[in-house]
């Protein structure tokens, strides 16, 4: 007996179990396309989360840019260095998204 990642929810299912215990997939009744379909749902949901992130981050971005440059706070302030910190953490959120979407992409080829 072994353990294998459910199709449809991910999670750990004996491969001698007719249906996953978390989800019900019927693992032992589903064909190969359905299989390889759940995996795709799963890695397309996975990408749009990923991409949901990235804007996110994005606006975090833009955000304490604008605030930084046009809310009137002069450098030093309190206000001028949150904008910065969330200028820096935007960016670097941003970029983490890009380097996860180039490898999740990669891994499904």
């Amino acid at each position: 007996m072994a353990l294998i990642d459910c199709p449809a929810c991910g999670k750990k299912m004996s491969d001698k179990a007719k249906s996953c215990s978390h989800c019900d997939f019927a693992y032992q009744d589903a064909s190969i396309e359905d299989i390889e379909r759940k995996h795709s749902m799963q890695r397309f949901k996975k990408m749009h989360s990923i991409q949901n992130q990235s804007m996110l981050a994005m606006l975090l971005f833009i955000g304490g840019f604008g605030f930084m440059y046009w809310g009137g706070a002069s450098p030093g302030d309190m206000q001028h260095n949150m904008a910065l910190t969330a200028c820096v953490i935007g960016f670097l959120w941003y970029g983490i998204n890009r380097v996860r979407i180039v490898l999740l992409k990669r891994s499904g080829k």
